[in-house]
């Protein structure tokens, strides 16, 4: 049964290298998702592997940018800048609520 977004927090990390267009754009697609769907209820710590390479290796990160969701398990990763918002949703395992 996937996770409930009203009982979990979640806990995400984005791997960049660097400010590129790319990677700035991920960060600004995921802020979005997260504001809009996970209000209140996410951790988002962004990881340089321009400054802190040796951190790659403990989510194996091949490309970058990657977005990881760490909790709720199982951990998910998603590759690219994250602009395809159903890919993400989808990917994160995050359901949007119901309308009314």
């Amino acid at each position: 049964m996937p996770p409930s977004l009203d009982d979990n927090r979640w806990e995400l990390r984005l791997y960049v290298a660097g400010q590129t267009p790319k990677s700035a754009a991920a960060l600004a697609n995921l802020k979005r998702y997260c504001e809009q769907y996970l209000q209140g209820r996410y951790s988002l710590e962004v990881i340089d592997l321009l400054e802190h390479p040796q951190l790659a290796e403990g989510d194996q990160i091949l490309a970058i940018p990657t977005l990881v969701r760490k909790v709720p398990e199982p951990i998910r990763k998603i590759i690219g800048d994250l602009s395809n918002e159903e890919r993400v949703l989808v990917g994160l395992d995050i359901r949007p609520r119901a309308s009314a």
